[in-house]
């Protein structure tokens, strides 16, 4: 089994306002992704307080939106581990992440503030894994997403009472992988959500002649 211990890891509390701070940790998370390669662990946990918009503009929500992408493209694995009720920063970066793992007992809620939920990307996102139809009470409602719910939507790829031991398992899983690689075929998968077969073709195949190009060269 894998050391987590070594594997680098954020904690992210959605109970604290989006802040700047929120923003460069996740960054510099980023950073030392695209230096070394590897997986990144993040533990998300927490929801903020009815309050917790006081303050905040777009423009802090855009570069939060931005890392968030970043992370999503970077060539490397990101496992996201949610415990107890999960909303705010800390249900996005659950959502962004490769591999989602919830435990036993944990909630997805969006921020709600009695008059609508907030419209940010985790709507986007949830309604991207779960389908719009599945996704729409908490996007419209926000009514909380149980973790076994979640699993069952796709939102979760693992609900577990050792979350410890289903994070090194899902890191052990990972060794070895190519991030550049990883990354390519995390944007086709992507894609095939918005675009048309004929669009599609041209990067599959670049990709598929990448794959035989490297068989070759690693048989030379």
């Amino acid at each position: 089994m894998s050391d987590v211990s070594t594997v680098r890891t954020l904690a992210v509390d959605g109970s604290r306002p989006l802040s700047i701070r929120t923003v460069k940790d996740l960054t510099v998370l980023c950073d030392e992704m695209e230096d070394r390669g590897g997986a990144a662990i993040l533990r998300a946990t927490g929801t903020p307080a009815p309050d917790w918009a006081d303050g905040l503009d777009v423009s802090l929500v855009t570069k939060w939106e931005r890392v968030l992408r970043r992370l999503e493209r970077l060539p490397g694995v990101s496992v996201a581990v949610a415990a107890g009720d999960c909303g705010g920063v800390a249900l996005d970066a659950f959502l962004t992440a490769d591999i989602r793992i919830a435990t036993r007992g944990s909630r997805l809620l969006l921020p709600f503030d009695g008059e609508a939920t907030w419209p940010g990307m985790a709507a986007f996102r949830l309604a991207r894994l779960a389908g719009a139809a599945r996704a729409r009470r908490a996007v419209l409602f926000g009514n909380p997403i149980p973790a076994s719910e979640a699993l069952t939507l796709g939102i979760a790829d693992e609900v577990t009472e050792t979350p410890d031991t289903a994070v090194a398992a899902a890191v052990q899983r990972c060794e070895g992988l190519s991030g550049k690689e990883l990354a390519l075929r995390r944007q086709l998968l992507l894609d095939a959500m918005t675009v048309s077969f004929e669009d599609a073709l041209g990067p599959h195949l670049a990709a598929c002649d990448r794959a035989l190009r490297r068989t070759v060269e690693e048989a030379a």
